[in-house]
């Protein structure tokens, strides 16, 4: 098969959970045998055309000079190069800037699957407006694609009413860490079990300052560890609240995945206050570190977590949580269960070979009646066709 990924800046990751994801699916599919693309921004750090095998497309990406409105154009670049690579595949992830250009998408060609993350007109980080608009960009989406990819049961039950769609439930894996290494740490001037760890995009609605307010009102002798880039405007604002705070400390963006998980083993807590997303890459790959996590109370949470973490909805609860003695070694008893539901669940090989056998079972049979019409357009005289058919 040969399949195109969309709707990410690139690979490998310096980004985000969708970038992140990227980078394993592609690699895993490479490796069973697939042809495939990932479209990164032309500014993206890597700029060679091919990464552990998987092809790069280098697209226009104005984002740098102009802001959000570049991504509509970064995306209306990719879907337009897509349209001349004879994809059978075409995966988006996500759709907030790309749904607007679904009908450019070479739907009699490929058949085209979206991911469609959370509830994005949800988020509080948007106005009303651009809440109005993503709820008939969501509609788009829905309407452009052959089918839709849930990662959270919420979000597939809600697809599933609403739209009358296919869709397939593939929630996000992770590799079980076991390489834990204490002087992994030792760059971030903290002690195993002597931190508390926070990792995740600063927006309004991953309850960032919720969880620095519990923190410093608890008094709690510990720093918190906040991962993730300050640099973006909810983040500008929390760095200049609170980096004066002893207990609080930026660390920026953190890629090297060997440091984040060594940093997630050796938290004390490790606080996931994600609200309005799915199944989030960064809590299950905290789960296969062996975090003793802390959640945000909700359902999608809830569905992953179950009895295995504490939860909190505000700060005081996260401050009653740490002054009663919430600590990795008092909640011991959740480890080895998280651990246990991601081999049984979330295991990274398992879930990119879901997306391989989706791919490959619902694409030979539109394929095959494709052909049939002449519309495939794939070369009959090349291998690529037996490899669509039969990979």
């Amino acid at each position: 098969m040969r399949i195109g990924i969309l709707g990410t800046r690139g690979i490998p990751n310096h980004y985000g959970g969708f970038e992140q994801w990227a980078k394993y699916l592609s690699q895993g599919l490479v490796e069973r045998g697939c042809e495939v693309f990932v479209y990164n921004s032309h500014n993206h750090p890597y700029q060679e055309k091919k990464w552990n095998g998987v092809n790069i497309i280098h697209c226009y990406d104005p984002e740098y000079k102009i802001g959000t409105a570049g991504q509509f154009i970064y995306d209306l670049n990719c879907i337009i190069d897509s349209r001349k690579r004879k994809l059978d595949v075409i995966l988006q992830l996500g759709y907030t800037s790309s749904s607007v250009w679904g009908w450019l998408l070479p739907r009699r060609k490929s058949l085209v699957y979206t991911n469609m993350d959370g509830f994005e007109w949800k988020r509080e980080k948007f106005s009303g407006k651009v809440q109005k608009f993503l709820k008939q960009a969501e509609k788009l989406a829905v309407y452009f694609s052959d089918y839709l990819i849930a990662d959270s049961p919420i979000i597939n039950d809600y697809y599933d009413e609403h739209y009358k769609k296919p869709v397939e439930y593939i929630p996000y894996g992770a590799v079980l860490f076991s390489g834990e290494d204490a002087k992994k740490i030792t760059e971030f001037d903290v002690e195993p079990y002597k931190y508390n760890l926070l990792v995740a995009r600063l927006e309004p609605e991953n309850n960032i300052e919720t969880i620095i307010e519990g923190v410093l009102k608890s008094e709690t002798s510990q720093p918190l560890l906040v991962v993730g880039n300050y640099e973006i405007p909810h983040g500008q604002y929390l760095y200049s609240k609170y980096y004066a705070e002893e207990k609080i400390r930026f660390l920026g963006s953190v890629y090297d995945l060997e440091k984040l998980d060594n940093l997630r083993h050796f938290s004390n807590l490790y606080f996931h206050g994600h609200s309005k997303g799915g199944t989030n890459p960064s809590l299950i790959e905290a789960m296969a570190s062996s975090a003793m996590i802390c959640a945000h109370d909700n359902p999608y949470n809830k569905s992953v977590l179950q009895e295995n973490a504490l939860y909190f909805k505000t700060a005081n609860d996260i401050t009653a949580l740490i002054k009663n003695g919430a600590s990795k070694e008092a909640y011991k008893e959740f480890i080895e269960p998280n651990r246990n539901r991601v081999t049984d669940k979330f295991l990274l090989n398992n879930i990119i070979q879901s997306y391989y056998n989706l791919f490959k079972n619902k694409g030979n049979g539109r394929i095959t009646k494709m052909k049939k019409r002449g519309e495939t357009g794939l070369d009959t005289n090349k291998s690529t066709l037996q490899t669509s058919t039969n990979t």
